[in-house]
């Protein structure tokens, strides 16, 4: 039964979820569990559990007598992974990139700059390793081997920077490298120029060069906001 109940919640989270975070519903609309239950077709126990998850996001604020309200977006809890993959399924999906990107620019270089200076030796020199791995999958069109490879590069970056704050965005930054991917704003072949700037970071951070792994990964950064902007004009006006 309690299988049941997670299939029957996560249902109506798959609607209601990205429905609220593409504004489909403005701020202050209101729901009632009775109302939920009618258009889903789903007992109470399973409408509240999908409204406690939608309240765990700050999607939603529940209260007694005045229903389930939509709160706004300022209110929302914007590094929830499973709230970053709903935008980035509707339609602000390039504007959630910007700004995932824009975060990713606030913090990549200095946590670069920290594991070169932190980092144990040993797993700074598995770093150029994992760097040589992206050429090879890179040039060889296999995205998503190169993308595995990605998202451990720049976990690893994190993690080496020896900051516990920087480790708990590692999800978040992920979400901008799997969103370009699963999305297809990347191409079929990594440019050839953010592969040298992976190798350079990999190997600035090998040989404990905070300043010229701070400014690689800058690079890099740039380059995907570049990347996004052209994606974005490319896109058809809606």
């Amino acid at each position: 039964m309690a299988t049941d109940h997670r299939t029957l919640h996560n249902r109506v989270l798959a609607v209601l979820g990205p429905a609220i975070a593409a504004g489909e519903y403005r701020t202050g609309h209101t729901f009632t569990l009775q109302g939920l239950e009618q258009d889903f077709g789903v007992s109470r126990t399973v409408a509240r559990e999908a409204v406690r998850v939608l309240e765990s996001m700050r999607l939603v604020v529940s209260r007694p007598r005045t229903g389930i309200r939509v709160r706004p977006r300022r209110d929302w809890s914007v590094f929830d992974p499973q709230l970053i993959r709903w935008r980035l399924a509707g339609p602000g999906r390039m504007e959630q990139l910007r700004s995932l990107n824009e975060l990713r620019a606030a913090l990549e270089p200095g946590a670069a700059a920290l594991a070169a200076e932190r980092g144990d030796a040993e797993e700074r020199a598995q770093l150029v390793v994992v760097a040589d791995q992206m050429v090879r999958t890179g040039r060889a069109g296999d995205l998503e081997t190169f993308l595995e490879l990605d998202v451990t590069f720049h976990r690893r970056i994190l993690e080496l920077s020896g900051n516990e704050m920087f480790v708990g965005l590692s999800q978040v930054v992920a979400e901008v490298l799997v969103g370009r991917t699963s999305y297809h704003l990347m191409p079929r072949n990594p440019r050839p120029e953010a592969l040298r700037l992976h190798k350079a970071v990999a190997q600035a951070i090998r040989d404990g060069l905070p300043d010229v792994a701070e400014a690689a990964m800058r690079s890099i950064v740039t380059e995907v906001s570049v990347a996004l902007e052209g994606d974005r004009r490319a896109e058809p006006a809606s």
